[in-house]
């Protein structure tokens, strides 16, 4: 599940922009248009994702349909040219596939709980296999030749579908229906912006932030560089994840076993 929950994203993130740029003529702030869209959908869909997984349906099963529901789209902006119905498609699909980051995560936790494991010691080698479908969807792309054409965006849409259906088969997940605290901001997860009230959660911010910005402007130079093998040399940084999801931290003090995880996986990634 966290293989494909990856390789779907992987198929078509990296090499979008060679084939709305090179082929589709886009221009550059149609391209950034579409980018922005991950991050538009990422602002209010997980909540609202989060808040009907808790309360009406089982994780899975949403987890199932938002995959579903955004290869249909992908499908559909496979055939797409025009840049603005381009951009309200992959807002569409964004809407479906980002909340399903936290849902994939959810499920893992729930049944990981369910089948008596710890959630800490055994979910970061389960979670590495994310890090190694996003590499394996973009070189093959790449080996394929699908870079510059719109055959990216129907390898994922199959491999949503293969995940969406896989997802239908997973343990149940049922919805917690929790009730702790009824207010709205705590509801949309907004109550959690209090965090930045510590100086070390403000710096780590920043960081993953002119990081994530310093990754994109590299992944740009290189491929007006070295368009050829761009999308090849770009898993580099992601392959440096892997022994970090791997290495032990469980294996820290309490007070200091699970923010190295955090900090080198989720914050380099």
């Amino acid at each position: 599940m966290n293989f494909l929950q990856f390789f779907v994203w992987g198929s078509w993130l990296i090499s979008i922009g060679g084939y709305l740029g090179g082929t589709l003529h886009f221009t550059g702030a149609q391209i950034g248009g579409v980018f922005s869209t991950l991050g538009i959908a990422s602002l209010f869909m997980p909540a609202i994702m989060g808040i009907i997984a808790d309360r009406w349906i089982n994780a899975e099963k949403l987890y199932g349909m938002c995959h579903l529901i955004g290869a249909a789209l992908l499908f559909w902006s496979s055939t797409v040219t025009d840049p603005n119905i381009f951009f309200w498609v992959m807002l569409l699909n964004s809407m479906f596939y980002m909340p399903t980051i936290a849902l994939n995560n959810t499920v893992s936790y729930t049944i990981l709980e369910q089948k008596g494991f710890n959630i800490v010691k055994d979910f970061p080698p389960i979670r590495v296999w994310g890090t190694i479908g996003f590499i394996a969807a973009m070189w093959t792309v790449d080996i394929c030749g699908w870079k510059s054409n719109n055959m990216q965006l129907i390898f994922s849409a199959v491999s949503a579908i293969i995940l969406g259906v896989y997802a239908m088969t997973m343990p149940a997940c049922p919805p917690s229906k929790s009730q702790k605290d009824g207010s709205f901001l705590s509801s949309m997860g907004l109550d959690a912006f209090v965090l930045f009230k510590q100086t070390k959660m403000s710096i780590f911010f920043l960081f993953a932030m002119f990081l994530g910005a310093a990754f994109y402007k590299l992944q740009m130079h290189l491929e007006v560089r070295f368009s050829k093998v761009s999308t090849s040399l770009i898993p580099i940084r992601l392959v440096c994840n892997i022994p970090f999801y791997c290495y032990p931290f469980h294996k820290f003090p309490k007070h200091f076993s699970y923010s190295p995880y955090h900090f080198f996986c989720n914050g380099s990634a």
